[in-house]
């Protein structure tokens, strides 16, 4: 008797017979062994139909065959097997290049694997899909296999026949009086065509459905900044002309009037009625105000962190906004939910691949078996930022339980080594050419080092130096250099060599305090004779000198900073030995401010100052004097080409000078961390009073943090040069802080 199976028809099989053997015909996938496991088969056994099918379904939905039969006859079951084809080539035609990585990623088919229709369909809605998130409809995706010579492996090929871009060409608020257009357009993501809109920084206005429900939300959301808290924003309405893919949005608003806070309370348990009061006189939302939803979500996280400084991890801040609609006044309650105490159970690092742990983990304010504290979460993310060893700095928390937290402390490496370079033209020295090779984490360490060359025609200098700044993982560091200078001024000419060692110590997080020693010999060789009536001498002189230096830094990144400042003043005192007799003060004082918070652009505005003055006690030479000019000072000037002259135009140093700047940084392609600046220089330098010599300039500049390490590149114009000024106009630098 002869009996045959397949996948959907299932016959009667001899009843009482015994299974003496099996045989697998076209079994090539599996093994013959995994093949019976799956059946769940043996030999022996009585002849079953319903458990000769499952086992038939069972190896059915392994997906390797697209076709089974099963014959039995004599107590022998020959199962025969057609396998599903296997795909050698996958081709995907009528799609740009540039999306073609992206596309191939999302299939979810490979070769070699063996083609199943289903996934083929699944693979054809996602690349559909990729295209309706990119605003083009109608995309239609398609499939279909080609045979192949030389080989038993199919192409399987997807033709897509993508769509057209919509584009909005009037986005209307109908029944808006307070709010234009122009008042939501930052904040929606569905916006007018602009002119010329396929430029960088215009609105090209395509069409963005998945982002349309929620732009309704963004409209109210603006609303609600100015008070008005009984907005009406309709879902969009979209008026769509097919023929010519363009589009009129419009969203219907009603909408009521705005809200002023007539009273403000917290309900903290953790705190009595008097501290409570007083933090809530101290919130941005205030009494007498329009009532600001984006302040009160501001409110709600300084509230939080109040307590979770306290180590409530999870607390809960509840707002309860009270209104009253004839009054059209509110009172907002800050209802708060402690919870529970929290303890750090695990720090965990991840991401450094280079850095060693303890490089990251000397530099976190909280760590295991520590209370909870939001701030000292912050801080410590930003003292990792400021090391300039990452490029990007996360700390995630992850509840263990009510009562216990771990910190995954996640980095992402920069390339800490970088050179710096810049050129410039003299008529004096001809081609001006600086050169640096530095790290700042030599091989994970945390060790910094430089060595800088400075060569023009007739000058060349260099300096090496090497710093701990957290000597055996402490509070303390210790760093030093040696350099050996050649200058050739146009005045004079000096040669000098020596050495400085520098013991520094951080104290209440921001700042730090350092002493510096420094032994120099300096042979003035060369000077005009305009000088030399002006009194200064020639010969070997020794300076030897001690500087105690003070600084803050409450930055939130090493080269790139948005919020914070960085203050500095040291006084420099030589006469601890040798011939020189000085003393000489030089305070810095940066700032930072990124102004996305409170206009919707990533605008940072910097502000940098500097001030020097030097006292004669006894003899200060020529070389000791102060100068301004350059890319660190005022730019659009030749370095050190600032300064005083005496009656014949020698330059002869000043003992006073002032310089700063007002810079703003613009994003130019985020993707590629390519920012733009426009500057604006102004410099004071005196023999006695600091405004005997003043200059100015503007220009713009290229900030690029590239894998080599941050790009500038500055292109400036003196506004208020003299004759006999020498001037700069392009100078680049690459390694330093924007």
């Amino acid at each position: 008797m002869k009996k045959i199976i397949s996948i959907c028809v299932f016959c009667t099989f001899s009843s009482a017979a015994i299974l003496k053997e099996i045989r697998f015909n076209g079994l090539h996938s599996l093994s013959y062994s995994t093949a019976l496991n799956i059946m769940d088969l043996k030999t022996g056994e009585e002849i079953s139909e319903a458990k000769i099918n499952t086992g038939i379904l069972n190896l059915y939905k392994q997906n390797y065959f697209k076709n089974i039969v099963a014959e039995e006859e004599n107590g022998i079951l020959n199962i025969t097997l057609v396998e599903k084809p296997s795909i050698a080539k996958i081709t995907i035609t009528g799609i740009a290049s540039n999306d073609r990585k992206q596309v191939e990623s999302i299939l979810g088919i490979k070769r070699g694997s063996l083609f199943d229709e289903v996934s083929a369909k699944e693979a054809s809605e996602r690349i559909k899909a990729f295209y309706d998130n990119k605003s083009f409809f109608d995309t239609v995706v398609e499939f279909k296999l080609k045979s192949l010579e030389n080989t038993e492996g199919l192409e399987l090929e997807f033709i897509v026949n993508r769509g057209e871009n919509i584009v909005i060409d009037k986005v209307h608020l109908s029944g808006s009086k307070e709010l234009s257009y122009s008042d939501i357009e930052p904040a929606i993501i569905n916006k007018e065509k602009e002119f010329m809109g396929w430029m960088w920084g215009r609105n090209d206005g395509k069409l963005k459905i998945f982002e349309l429900a929620n732009d309704s939300s963004r409209i109210t959301d603006e609303y609600m900044k100015k008070g008005y808290l009984d907005v009406q924003v309709s879902p969009p309405y979209l008026k769509t002309y097919t023929d010519i893919y363009r589009a009129d949005l419009t969203y219907f608003i009603k909408e009521n009037e705005p809200y002023k806070i007539v009273s403000i309370s917290i309900e903290n348990p953790l705190f009595d009625e008097e501290t409570n009061a007083q933090t809530a006189k101290d919130l941005q939302s205030q009494v007498g105000k329009i009532i600001n939803i984006e302040k009160v979500r501001e409110d709600i996280k300084t509230i939080e962190t109040q307590s979770a400084d306290l180590g409530y991890a999870f607390v809960e801040v509840l707002p309860d906004i009270q209104k009253d609609r004839e009054k059209l006044e509110v009172s907002l309650i800050f209802r708060v939910i402690p919870h529970e105490k929290v303890h750090i159970r695990n720090v965990i690092i991840s991401g450094n691949s280079r850095t060693v742990d303890r490089v990251v983990r000397r530099e976190l304010f909280i760590t295991e078996g520590e209370l909870y504290n939001r701030t000292d979460l912050t801080d410590s993310k930003n003292a990792l930022r400021r090391t300039s060893y990452f490029d990007n700095v996360e700390i995630k928390e992850e509840k263990v339980n009510d009562t216990e937290v771990d910190l995954v402390v996640e980095v992402k490496e920069a390339s800490t080594g970088s050179i710096g370079g810049g050129i410039g033209y003299s008529s004096s020295d001809g081609i001006l050419l600086n050169a640096s090779l530095s790290d700042t984490n030599i091989f994970g360490s945390g060790f910094k080092s430089s060595v800088f060359i400075d060569k023009s025609d007739e000058t060349l200098s260099g300096r090496i130096s090497l710093i701990e700044p957290r000597l055996f993982d402490s509070l303390y560091s210790l760093g030093g250099s040696i350099y050996a200078n050649d200058y050739d001024w146009d005045n004079y000419s000096e040669r000098s060599y020596g050495f400085d060692l520098t013991l520094g110590r951080q104290f209440a997080r921001y700042f730090n305090a350092s002493l510096t020693y420094n032994l120099e010999q300096s042979d003035i060789y060369r000077l005009s004779p305009t000088l030399r009536r002006t009194g200064y001498e020639l010969g070997k002189t020794y300076k030897s000198s001690v500087t105690p230096a003070i600084s803050f830094n409450n930055t939130d990144d090493y080269y790139l900073p948005r919020s914070g400042f960085i203050a500095s003043t040291a006084l420099e005192y030589a006469g601890v030995g040798g011939d020189q007799k000085f003393l000489y003060s030089s305070s810095k004082f940066n700032f930072y401010q990124g102004l996305e918070e409170f206009i919707g652009y990533d605008l940072i505005y910097r502000y940098k100052a500097s001030f020097y003055k030097v006292w004669d006690n006894g003899y200060l030479p020529i070389n000791q004097r102060i100068y301004l000019g350059g890319i660190r000072s005022i730019r659009g000037y030749d370095t050190r080409s600032v300064s005083p002259k005496n009656q014949w135009g020698d330059e002869v140093g000043g003992t006073i000078a002032f310089a700063n700047s007002v810079e703003l940084s613009f994003p130019l392609i985020n993707r590629v961390k390519l920012r733009g600046s426009m500057f604006f220089d102004y410099g004071a330098i005196g023999r006695k009073n600091i405004d005997e010599i003043q200059r100015m300039s503007t220009g713009v500049g290229i900030e690029w943090i590239t894998p080599i390490g941050p790009l500038q590149l500055i292109f400036a114009k003196p506004i208020n040069d003299k004759p006999g000024d020498d001037t700069n106009v392009f100078e680049f630098s690459i390694g330093t802080r924007f």
